[in-house]
């Protein structure tokens, strides 16, 4: 999974072959085929890696019988895996077939909407669009040229206070 997101990350996925894949790992483009029939599935494959590691966050916050509360907690993981990820966010973010296939995939949009009821807490267009632009701001703050000197611990709270207020601005 690792070498498909790094080809992907250089390639795009349009740029990035089965066969690519199967070199990059040392193995042939049919051991590839046998776990994933498409490049589809292995760009669905990479993001529900990547936002396995918001599922606990969003369901302990969707527990809390404090809206601001649930927030905090999962912005700040939302934040803490962006941060650790920095490439993998923006990846699969901004290729424009994982666009794609990631609007047309129901259970990403389940967690989205789940993701962004907790964060935003209406569907009305200001906060949907407030959801668009927080999610861009995140995964462009930690990949943006100006940031990569940056160490984790400072990015995570410069992130955290600008993303806040994004939020309460929305609110």
């Amino acid at each position: 999974m690792d070498a498909a997101l790094a080809l992907i990350a250089e390639h795009g996925v349009g740029g990035t072959s089965l066969q690519m894949i199967a070199g990059a790992v040392g193995v042939t483009k049919a051991a590839v085929y046998h776990q994933f029939r498409t490049k589809e599935q292995i760009v669905i494959a990479l993001t529900e890696r990547e936002l396995g590691g918001l599922e606990e966050a969003l369901e302990a916050a969707e527990a809390q019988d404090h809206p601001l509360r649930a927030r905090e907690l999962l912005l700040d993981r939302v934040i803490d895996l962006a941060v650790e990820r920095r490439g993998a966010a923006s990846t699969l973010q901004f290729d424009p077939v994982v666009v794609r296939l990631l609007a047309e995939h129901e259970p990403f949009q389940r967690f989205i909407q789940r993701l962004y009821t907790v964060l935003l807490n209406d569907a009305a267009e200001d906060a949907r669009v407030a959801a668009a632009v927080l999610s861009g701001a995140i995964a462009v703050g930690v990949v943006h040229p100006l940031v990569a000197d940056i160490d984790d611990q400072t990015l995570r709270a410069t992130l955290g206070r600008i993303t806040r207020r994004m939020i309460d601005a929305v609110g």
